[in-house]
């Protein structure tokens, strides 16, 4: 048994759509964005994660970047599949004789079809998992921020990520209510990307947004720690020549309004769903928000405004999912909520 437990390597895998995280042995092992960049000649792997990123816009014919999940569900199965291989491989770069069985514990959002837990399922086993445990993307939230799932007691998380918004009620072990919809970090890339188009009249790609969204972006017009505005350099739509724009956080707030609205109106949805004694909990306990989407500016304030239900935050938002995945991993044999 001894040997057979070393040939076994355990690892917890938070497969998002902008991040991939992968814990091992209690700690985080890889952090990486999930991107890769394929040599379209050869269908060979060029780079992964962070440099893949950096390569994102800036390729030319033979290479594509990918990224091989989308709306929370894997979009491109081959790209998908390279990808967890060589980010398990980053855990232990050294050359080794045989690569050991993998058990793995892998997020997957609350609102998937049976075909996409069946494609999260085979890429896994294809990367080399052999015991393949899945767990809803809320649940590990809410396992992560510290609350306890399998007590008599209503816990609610919002969990914002790339490419899905997963919110759910939680008690005793399992999901009561949820309502997955895809609108989440990647849409609010897009709102900026538009904004900057029409407002502006300048022409910027996906990673300028992105990082526009870290700087300035904000849910309220109103904050009282207001970020300094952000300048973005690029070319002018009508006549290419560079242009140089501030941009200040309360036009993103204002071009961000209508996606946050509509994770405004499925939280409520969420809450009306919700059994009565349940509610009262969450009343006094108040809403956990866990994910990247959790960081912007002002989003609790709004949200209480509107709900006028107390919202936390997570520490650590971003790595609420993974590291309750690694707290599934250990207490496979006691959590029943785990899919097989």
């Amino acid at each position: 048994m001894g040997l057979f437990t070393f040939l076994t390597q355990e690892i917890a895998i938070d497969l998002g759509t902008a991040n991939t995280i992968i814990i091992h042995n209690g700690k985080v092992v890889v952090d990486e964005p999930s991107v890769v960049t394929i040599d379209m000649k050869t269908d060979k792997l060029v780079a992964i994660g962070e440099k893949a990123r950096q390569m994102q816009g800036k390729t030319h014919a033979n290479l594509k970047t990918i990224r091989p999940l989308q709306d929370g569900v894997i979009a491109d199965f081959n790209a998908a599949e390279q990808m967890i291989r060589g980010m398990i491989k980053m855990i232990n770069p050294k050359k080794r004789w045989f690569s050991p069985a993998l058990k793995m514990v892998i997020c997957i959002p609350s609102g998937s079809t049976e075909v996409e837990i069946r494609a999260v399922r085979d890429s896994s086993e294809h990367a080399g998992g052999r015991d393949v445990y899945m767990i809803y993307e809320p649940m590990a939230a809410a396992i992560g921020i510290g609350l306890d799932v399998e007590a008599p007691e209503g816990n609610m998380v919002v969990d914002i990520g790339g490419g899905t918004t997963e919110i759910a009620v939680i008690s005793l072990g399992g999901i009561v209510t949820n309502k997955s919809i895809r609108i989440a970090g990647d849409d609010l890339t897009a709102d900026i990307l538009e904004y900057m188009r029409h407002q502006h009249n300048i022409k910027i790609g996906e990673r300028t947004a992105e990082d526009i969204k870290i700087n300035v972006g904000a849910a309220l017009s109103e904050l009282d720690d207001p970020p300094a505005d952000y300048i973005v350099r690029g070319p002018n739509q009508m006549t290419a020549l560079p242009i140089e724009v501030p941009v200040s956080y309360q036009e993103i707030a204002h071009s961000l309004d209508k996606s946050i609205s509509k994770i405004e109106t499925a939280i409520i949805s969420a809450l009306e769903q919700t059994p009565p004694e349940l509610y009262s909990d969450i009343v006094t306990r108040g809403i956990w928000l866990a994910g990247g989407g959790a960081l912007l500016r002002g989003l609790d304030k709004r949200l209480y405004d509107k709900i006028n239900i107390p919202f936390h935050i997570a520490d650590d938002p971003l790595r609420a999912v993974a590291r309750g995945t690694g707290v599934a991993l250990k207490n496979v044999d006691k959590f029943a909520f785990l899919l097989r």
